[in-house]
């Protein structure tokens, strides 16, 4: 039981022992004293800025940049890529308030929470843990989905570069992102696990389009690698959420298959990531010793599906392979900062 909110009117004794003061007169209402609830930190769960792992894609896309000889960003593109962080944060903000909006309403989210909550840490569903309401979250997501708008509109025109495929890539990634769980509902439509990787493909490789005017080989499978990041601790959530996706009919694939049919799954997505990092290297894409410089993540993928999969820690799982995208990036950038230095 919780403790009743204190009031306004509240007989309490004297310091001292002294007697308490009199009740207040009759027709004098009482009424509670609120604490204010701490909306903004609230707001900051919804938006889950704490997840930085989509924003990377800025250090990827500066370090592929021809920057050699004493060369620097212009003004041009500083303002371009504030302006397509800024809309980054917005829109996945609006997707992932829509999503704990669906979740709220569909009791998705109460049925995966409600389990490990401790383990989840609650808080980061503001609906769930009662500091926000569902319209507060509505007005919220509106305000981020339209400011995330705004800003990607401005990246464009101010963009050095505008070459229409790249064009194409931000309009489609600003119309489709908000609509995982809302909308067009791709995520409840056997999209979901193509959503996750193609959001962070599309926060490379039309960046470095606006930015340069080209597609090189070696960016289009930088920006691939960095899309299967989000998706390769995305299915790990999704086998720990079974139970509450089947209730509400979203068909993932940890759903959909058998545990032993997802367990192949994950470990097909884990091997292609390291046959594509080998692939490119092999086939002139990328240097030489660019398997060497990405073994560290290599060696991450292998403890994330042991500890996962094999031994059934799936939320440490999920950890682990958080932290093997972020070790991707830091291995991406030394990479591309390396074949820069050496070319």
């Amino acid at each position: 039981m919780q403790p009743s909110a204190p009031t306004s009117a509240v007989a309490v004794a004297e310091p001292g022992g002294g007697p308490a003061p009199a009740d207040p007169p009759p027709g004098i209402a009482c009424h509670p004293v609120r604490r204010p609830r701490p909306r903004l930190a609230a707001h900051l769960r919804l938006a889950k800025l704490g997840m930085v792992d989509y924003y990377l894609s800025l250090l990827v896309v500066v370090s592929l940049l021809p920057l050699t000889g004493g060369r620097t960003l212009d003004a041009p593109s500083w303002t371009t890529l504030a302006a397509f962080l800024l809309g980054e944060l917005c829109l996945v903000a609006a997707a992932v308030a829509y999503d704990d909006i669906t979740g709220y309403r569909d009791g998705s989210d109460a049925a995966n929470y409600g389990t490990d909550a401790a383990v989840r840490r609650l808080a980061r569903k503001p609906l769930l843990a009662g500091t926000l309401t569902e319209a507060d979250a509505l007005r919220f997501a509106r305000a981020a989905l339209a400011a995330g708008v705004l800003c990607w509109t401005t990246a464009l025109a101010l963009a050095p570069h505008r070459p229409l495929w790249a064009v194409l890539g931000v309009a489609a990634a600003g119309l489709l992102v908000p609509q995982y769980s809302w909308g067009l509902r791709l995520g409840y439509h056997g999209l979901q696990e193509v959503f996750l990787a193609a959001v962070g493909w599309a926060f490379v490789l039309p960046l470095h389009g606006l930015l340069t005017g080209r597609a090189t080989a070696l960016a289009a499978v930088e920006a691939f690698l960095f899309g299967l990041g989000p998706l390769l601790f995305g299915v790990y959530s999704n086998t720990n959420d079974i139970a509450g996706d089947r209730a509400v009919g979203r068909p993932t694939a940890a759903c959909l298959l058998s545990h032993r049919g997802n367990t192949v799954f994950i470990g097909a997505l884990s091997a292609l990531e390291s046959a594509v990092i080998v692939t490119a290297a092999v086939l002139g894409l990328a240097p030489w010793w660019f398997p060497l410089a990405l073994l560290p993540v290599t060696g991450a993928r292998v403890a994330q599906f042991t500890v996962g999969m094999v031994r059934g820690d799936v939320l440490r799982g999920r950890l682990i392979g958080i932290r093997a995208h972020r070790i991707l990036v830091v291995a991406l950038v030394a990479a591309n900062v390396l074949r820069a230095a050496t070319t």
